[in-house]
């Protein structure tokens, strides 16, 4: 048996087989139309024409960094699992570009941060207000319970993929 349906009796994920598969379904669905990353187009064409999605993903990354601590080259290549030559590259863009500056870190000044400039900061607020238009576009006809569990519901559902697929890339980091 699968070991995320270890919770789940033989007799229970045999009956939650269909549902689960159509969350599976619907994930491939959802996938293809992201992929095409319209939040992010639209965000870029309003606020920073020229940019590319990589940006976007970068200052993203740089947001959920900084609420933990300082945010380094090395901290955003982890976070979004590419090489630590391929952020700096990105990052130098977008410090080019007055999205993004360096400068010494409060806690230690021989560690160089990265954060957000004022034009960051704008372009991250409008992909928060183009992505709060779109998915209040999405959910415009459900009544408020719903759309409470259903955004409890997803983020559990991400959380827990987050955290299997963090484990699956220890395991790979172990075995090698």
């Amino acid at each position: 048996m699968n070991e995320s349906l270890t919770n789940l009796t033989d007799t229970d994920a045999e009956a939650h087989k269909p549902d689960i598969l159509r969350i599976g379904q619907s994930m491939t669905r959802m996938r293809l139309m992201t992929g095409r990353r319209l939040i992010g187009r639209l965000a870029i064409q309003s606020v920073a024409p020229g940019l590319e999605l990589s940006h976007l993903d970068v200052l993203d990354t740089v947001r959920r960094a900084q609420e933990v601590g300082d945010v380094t080259v090395g901290t955003i290549a982890e976070m979004m699992r590419i090489d630590p030559s391929r952020a700096s590259r990105i990052i130098a863009e977008m410090v080019g570009r007055n999205i993004l500056r360096r400068k010494a870190s409060q806690a230690d000044a021989r560690r160089i941060i990265v954060v957000m400039t004022p034009l960051g900061q704008r372009l991250l607020s409008e992909i928060r207000a183009q992505k709060l238009a779109f998915v209040s576009e999405v959910v415009k006809d459900w009544n408020p319970e719903e759309i409470k569990a259903f955004g409890e519901l997803f983020e559990k559902f991400i959380s827990g993929y987050e955290d299997i697929f963090q484990a699956h890339i220890k395991d790979i980091a172990d075995e090698a």
